[in-house]
């Protein structure tokens, strides 16, 4: 197998893919080798560009893929430091999620970042006391 770089590709089929490649020369018979690839898609919105990223093969469990040299139009090394780091905060992003989904499938803990502030009952507890002030607050004037 030859060295791994970051390609854009262009498909026959008129996908684009963005992965880490290696080439393998299987006995004269090259074959292309994807390491997690992805789209991205350009969206404008009213709010600025967005860039859309998701797997090539959504309901795939494996990571790499195998692409015969005339399935593909043309293909071109990126270095392009802003794709790359998308596409390993995406790949890194998705690891663990798998990681958590293994731990306990269906489930996930609630976090601060996801917008997680207290219990319902905490909260309840502490409206509770506010307003048993206020009311105390009111009857004293």
């Amino acid at each position: 197998m030859g060295d791994e770089f970051y390609s854009i590709i262009k498909l026959v089929s008129g996908e684009e893919v963005l992965s880490l490649v290696a080439i393998d020369d299987n006995d004269g018979d090259p074959i292309v080798v994807l390491q997690n690839p992805i789209t991205m898609k350009m969206i404008e919105s009213r709010f600025g560009t967005h860039l859309k990223v998701k797997p090539w093969i959504e309901l795939a469990e494996d990571d790499f893929f195998l692409i015969k040299p005339e399935k593909i139009i043309t293909m071109t090394e990126t270095k392009n430091e802003k794709l790359i780091g998308i596409y390993n905060n995406y790949i890194n992003e998705e690891e663990e999620i798998d990681e958590i989904d293994s731990k306990s499938p269906g489930k996930v803990k609630p976090s601060e970042k996801m917008g997680y502030l207290t219990s319902v009952k905490k909260a309840r507890k502490d409206l509770e006391n506010i307003f048993k002030l206020e009311v105390e607050d009111t009857k004293e004037t």
